[in-house]
């Protein structure tokens, strides 16, 4: 399901950055292998850290180290980079399809800001690229009630681009990719830095806020609760503590 790991965090930010500084490549796709785009973290990494007694797990390191470099480059990428969304899309993993300039989906495919449902907020850029697509209603809702999003929905509420079926999503993502490839990039790069500046301006400020905000709740009895829970395979029994 493609989980969010340290090696894939290093292996992604190195791919990024070297298309980033590629002038012969002049648009990027990213997909996931298998039945998934990106499940978000992987929990039983989290749940291997959390020894009791132990200090509590360091979440902020790994954002401001991992996520916050990734989401970064693709937003400052001068080429217009899409996320071709083939499966699930949850956590951390809608945080890197979002941080995308189009989003495209398989119908299949479903979007889950997943965070509340082990007692931490929305990270790796989330709580910035949400309510800039969908406004704050509608954002509040994903990160409050943490329910699935399908495709079709996800296009209809403006928070993906657009939604296909599932036998011509590679095709179309195909065709979308090409047509950005032989487009006017210096323009594509012009208006990423528009964009950027009327919506993203304090977008260093938003992801060290999250860093923060997810360190206080790694050390909650409800983060512990949400994971042990969800490897259980049980619902959560949480205290608010």
């Amino acid at each position: 399901m493609n989980a969010w790991s340290t090696d894939l965090s290093r292996d992604l930010l190195t791919v990024l950055r070297d298309l980033a500084g590629d002038d012969s490549v002049r648009a990027v796709m990213l997909t996931g292998a298998g039945r998934a785009f990106c499940a978000g973290a992987d929990l039983r990494d989290f749940s291997a850290a959390m020894t009791p007694g132990d200090a509590p797990l360091d979440t902020a390191s790994g954002l401001r180290e991992w996520y916050h470099p990734i989401v970064t480059t693709i937003r400052e990428m001068p080429k217009p980079f899409i996320s071709a969304v083939n499966g699930p899309a949850a956590g951390a993993g809608l945080s890197l399809a979002l941080a995308a300039d189009l989003v495209v989906a398989r119908e299949s495919a479903y979007f889950l800001l997943a965070f509340v449902n082990i007692g931490l907020v929305p990270d790796g850029g989330s709580s910035l690229f949400v309510p800039a697509r969908i406004g704050f209603t509608r954002a509040a809702e994903m990160a409050l009630l943490g329910e699935r999003v399908p495709a079709r929905q996800a296009a209809d509420i403006g928070l993906i681009n657009m939604a296909w079926a599932d036998e011509d999503f590679e095709k179309n993502a195909a065709a979308l990719l090409l047509r950005l490839s032989n487009g006017p990039t210096r323009s594509y790069a012009g208006t990423k830095r528009e964009l950027n500046h009327w919506l993203y301006t304090r977008m260093a400020e938003q992801l060290e806020l999250e860093a923060s905000i997810q360190g206080e709740l790694a050390a909650s009895k409800d983060f512990t609760e949400g994971v042990t829970a969800f490897l259980e395979k049980r619902p959560s029994q949480f205290t608010g503590q």
